[in-house]
């Protein structure tokens, strides 16, 4: 027997998305049938494929007599397609719900079937649950605001040009090497080829190959160095006046820099956190055990969530030993390392913990104003 739904209650329509570049699979149901209808969306440009579904959504809704009042829930997987496609439906009164690909559950057979159509029937068995109240089948992600998400890619794009000049560098310094030259880099690399300040082993000049090719890279070096000195002197200047704040607030630490205080301003601390469970779980540094019966397994963290925050906070944790060493997460990672001093993997184990602590505690410093426990403040 179909399952009925009661007078009082909203019809719902449940739609998944299946995204690629080609084309978007779609299955819907309204949970009265037992076989959702699937459709496949190929308009080659984003706009037009995003009419095209919710015209057909709107097909299928008039085709089961579904009221004007319905309620439309749609999922996808978070993606590169990000969050655009979330705000796009939203305007338009539907519901979209992004998903951690990772907390899908999977059959866990060796060898299994997989298809778009099957991948996304598996998104609207999971919506389904989900709408029935099983929360804990998926993970959805927590939309940020436009310009939360804009913000981003100041931090993002600094530390990848900061990347990107080490590559450059790193690359001429080997390519120097093949002929035996080991002279310290100096500035612009292109003029040091000119003036033949670089020359081989034996005080012959570069071959004219590598030195081509060394005066394009040296182009590309010099470019990435100019692009990252203009970003580096505006970047502040384009975060709002509130953001500003925090990001000051957080550099008066000693131990916190303002590069390190805004990455953590604009990929973290833009969320509000109810406590610090959620703050720890953002960032991937939890416990994950494994206890099944007589097994008993420390996994380890779970490495979720951003992995360049937490990246971002196990280097600060370290920088929080040197410059803090009178607080009580420095006393603490003392206590418990003294006992094994010349022991590395327990020293390491023990960081990821000061890792989390430091997450929340300036967390609370931001939140309350709370200093963390024995910190002190920069001098003005």
């Amino acid at each position: 027997m179909q399952p009925t739904q009661g007078n009082n209650v909203k019809a719902v329509m449940a739609v998944s998305l299946e995204t690629s570049g080609k084309s978007w699979k779609l299955a819907a149901t309204d949970r009265q049938r037992e076989r959702p209808t699937l459709f496949v969306g190929r308009a080659s440009e984003a706009r037009a494929r995003l009419e095209e579904t919710v015209e057909r959504i709107d097909q299928l809704a008039r085709k089961w007599g579904m009221p004007e009042d319905r309620q439309v829930v749609v999922i996808y997987e978070a993606g590169q397609e990000a969050f655009w496609i979330a705000r796009a439906l939203a305007s338009r009164g539907i519901r979209a719900l992004v998903v951690d690909p990772a907390s899908i559950p999977v059959p866990r057979q060796a060898r299994r079937a997989k298809t778009d159509r099957l991948d996304a029937l598996l998104l609207l068995d999971c919506l389904l649950a989900w709408l029935a109240g099983q929360r804990g089948c998926m993970r959805v992600v927590h939309l940020p605001e436009p310009q939360a998400e804009m913000h981003r890619h100041l931090s993002r794009d600094r530390g990848l040009l900061q990347k990107e000049i080490g590559q450059h560098r790193d690359r001429i310094r080997k390519l120097l090497r093949t002929v035996g030259c080991w002279q310290e880099l100096q500035g612009d690399v292109c003029a040091q080829l000119h003036a033949g300040e670089l020359v081989c082993w034996d005080g012959q000049p570069i071959p004219q190959q590598l030195r081509q090719r060394l005066e394009r890279e040296g182009a590309r070096l010099q470019l990435a160095q100019q692009q990252f000195a203009a970003l580096e002197r505006g970047l502040l200047g384009q975060l709002p006046e509130p953001l500003r704040q925090r990001v000051a607030q957080l550099a008066q630490l000693k131990g916190v820099g303002w590069v390190g205080a805004m990455r953590l301003v604009l990929e973290l601390y833009w969320r509000n956190f109810r406590n610090r469970q959620q703050v720890g779980s953002c960032v991937g540094l939890v416990a994950q055990p494994y206890d099944s019966g007589d097994s008993r397994v420390d996994q380890g963290i779970s490495k979720q969530g951003n992995r360049r925050v937490r990246a971002l906070l196990i280097e600060m944790a370290w920088m929080w030993l040197r410059y803090q060493p009178a607080s009580a997460m420095a006393q603490w990672f003392t206590q418990r390392t003294a006992a094994s001093a010349a022991n590395k993997r327990g020293k390491r184990i023990a960081i990821v913990a000061v890792a989390r602590r430091l997450a929340i505690a300036l967390w609370r410093y931001l939140a309350d104003g709370v200093v963390p426990q024995g910190a002190q403040l920069k001098k003005a």
